[in-house]
């Protein structure tokens, strides 16, 4: 049974571990007590066995494990302070979730790590922990946390450093998943995995199965941030190397693989990692006073490059014109121009022609790869059309503009990376406050 990186090879080692001292105490005689709680010898060694599994360092597990069942205890007292339970399908549910990290069914994760001598019950309170200290978070932090959209559109700036650090050059494969067809969908991606050897093989994969704009290129994109792939995804690819493929991982409406091409620990963000999102309004009349007052009305009018749809109803085409180009590309008049700008900034110094040019800067970004415009453009242009059938038989998806990750994480993803990151502040904080109180002895 492959068990992709969440269960290492330290399955078939964790049998030679040795017995900590803890557990030495006796099976079922408590180690810890934690208010009323106690922690047995048997529950520390199962901790100890699980986190070896999950391929935890072996220098820190007794200390993982211990501040683990800890931490549990003090989960479980708040949950119960608060009049929080989980039924059994949260659980399950939680359980299959856990187990589907490693495309694994539940019943096949039990299995595997049975194997190593993890009880069934070891697996399931520590899923039950976590689950319910969730619940407790959201119900006591919840609504204290709100992240707007500003909030989730600054953090994608490049003043706010979104784009910095480590920048990876990787092929993607993102098989589309609706409701119902998941464990579908999971078997075929598993399949397709066991299938690539080559990065032909994966471009092959890719555009027969892939619903990513990236397909017809065989996956390929360009150099991005490792933080535009998902945080399930992140610590993955952070430890490819070139030429690696990585297991299927699940992502918004997806399951995403990677093929790693190459690494580089980036750095501060350099003007060639810049694109810059941009519209122009084309105003009749040049600079005459009618078309600046005009111009004075529309700035009025708008926030943000969106709002300029509203004013170009009924416009004939191509007066408003939107498009998105690597700093680097820009035609030299409109990149002297958002050189002073910040986003959501306006310029009336340009014309065309016998037309002024109403220039607003929506988004400097450091997220999108180089050829994210091309891949962008394409898809666009497949829209509506039928996709047909490949010599193998099989239909590759429609492809979906909004799949992949040359472009960067999109503000929704933005709000709930936000807001995870919010409440996991609030809720380590929390945590430290109830051990700070707690009382906590060993027999």
């Amino acid at each position: 049974m492959r068990l992709n990186c969440l269960l290492p090879a330290a399955l078939v080692a964790v049998a030679c571990l040795g017995s900590p001292a803890l557990a030495q105490s006796g099976g079922f005689a408590p180690v810890i007590i934690v208010n009323d709680r106690a922690v047995t010898g048997y529950e520390f060694e199962q901790r100890r066995l699980f986190l070896r599994i999950l391929g935890a360092d072996p220098g820190t597990i007794e200390t993982e494990a211990r501040e683990g069942l800890i931490d549990d205890r003090l989960r479980l007292d708040a949950a119960a302070a608060a009049g929080i339970k989980l039924t059994d399908q949260q659980i399950n549910s939680g359980m299959e979730e856990f187990a589907g990290r490693a495309n694994l069914s539940t019943e096949q994760f039990l299995q595997a790590i049975g194997q190593a001598g993890v009880a069934p019950e070891t697996f399931r309170d520590f899923v039950r922990a976590g689950l319910i200290w969730r619940e407790v978070v959201r119900a006591k932090f919840g609504p204290k946390v709100a992240v707007s959209q500003s909030d989730a559109d600054r953090a994608t700036s490049v003043v706010a450093g979104r784009g910095k650090g480590p920048r990876v050059l990787i092929s993607e494969i993102l098989i589309p998943v609706t409701g119902g067809i998941y464990t579908e969908k999971a078997l075929l991606a598993e399949q397709l995995v066991a299938e690539i050897r080559s990065d032909a093989d994966f471009a092959r994969v890719a555009r027969l199965h892939s619903a990513a704009p990236s397909r017809n290129q065989g996956g390929q994109i360009g150099w991005i941030p490792l933080t535009n792939l998902p945080p399930q995804l992140r610590g993955i690819a952070a430890k490819m190397g070139n030429g690696q493929v990585s297991p299927p991982v699940q992502v918004a409406g997806a399951i995403a693989i990677i093929r790693m091409r190459g690494t580089s620990q980036g750095g501060d963000i350099t003007p060639g990692d810049i694109s810059i999102d941009y519209a122009e309004l084309l105003i009749p009349g040049g600079r005459s006073a009618e078309a600046l007052s005009e111009a004075a009305r529309v700035r009025g009018e708008v926030d943000s490059c969106d709002d300029l749809y509203r004013v170009a109803k009924g416009l004939p085409a191509g007066q408003l014109k939107r498009q998105t180009l690597m700093q680097g590309q820009l035609p030299a008049d409109v990149a002297r121009e958002v050189a002073g700008l910040d986003d959501r900034e306006v310029s009336t110094n340009l014309t065309r022609g016998n037309a002024l040019v109403f220039l607003m800067l929506c988004k400097r970004s450091a997220t999108q790869s180089s050829d994210y415009a091309a891949l962008a453009e394409a898809a666009k242009a497949e829209a509506g059309v039928p996709v047909a059938v490949s010599e193998s038989g099989v239909t590759p998806p429609p492809i979906n503009p909004d799949l992949g990750f040359a472009k960067g994480p999109d503000l929704a993803a933005m709000r709930d990376e936000l807001t995870n990151q919010r409440l996991g502040q609030l809720a380590e904080s929390y945590l430290q406050d109830l051990k700070a109180n707690a009382i906590i002895r060993t027999p």
